[in-house]
């Protein structure tokens, strides 16, 4: 029989900037120091220190941290093995932002240079006066 590999069941994630470790502990079901030893072990997880030297951890390193336990503890990864994992898993694409459109005129015609020469023309006639 073979296994096959388990659904990451979605975490609520609250919707704050930073956690301290200890929240963080508790969301992702593991105690402090392993959250401190997976620091060590995967690059992408960097959370920034407070003047304290508190841990801060955002929001994509608890989603991180998730994805870490999942395929540590579920999925039955090696530390090395997770860590491939997610150096090849794809990359979430930013979708660009559309660029404004510009219009020339409110009037949908196919060709607007007829409207701008009569624009032109006007002013011509005011300049003239």
């Amino acid at each position: 029989m073979v296994d096959e590999p388990q659904e990451q069941i979605p975490v609520p994630i609250p919707d704050k900037l930073f956690f301290k470790i200890g929240e963080v502990s508790q969301l992702v079901g593991v105690e402090a120091y392993v959250l401190r030893y997976w620091e060590t072990e995967f690059p992408g997880l960097s959370p920034r220190k407070s003047d304290t030297g508190q841990r801060m951890f955002r929001r994509k390193d608890v989603e991180l941290l998730l994805n870490i336990k999942h395929l540590l503890y579920d999925r039955k990864f090696t530390i090395e093995g997770a860590r491939k994992a997610l150096q090849t898993a794809p990359k979430p694409t930013k979708t660009p932002k559309p660029k404004p459109v510009r219009q020339v005129s409110l009037f949908t015609t196919d060709d607007p240079l007829p409207g701008i020469r009569q624009e032109l023309e006007a002013i011509l006639k005011l300049m003239r006066k």
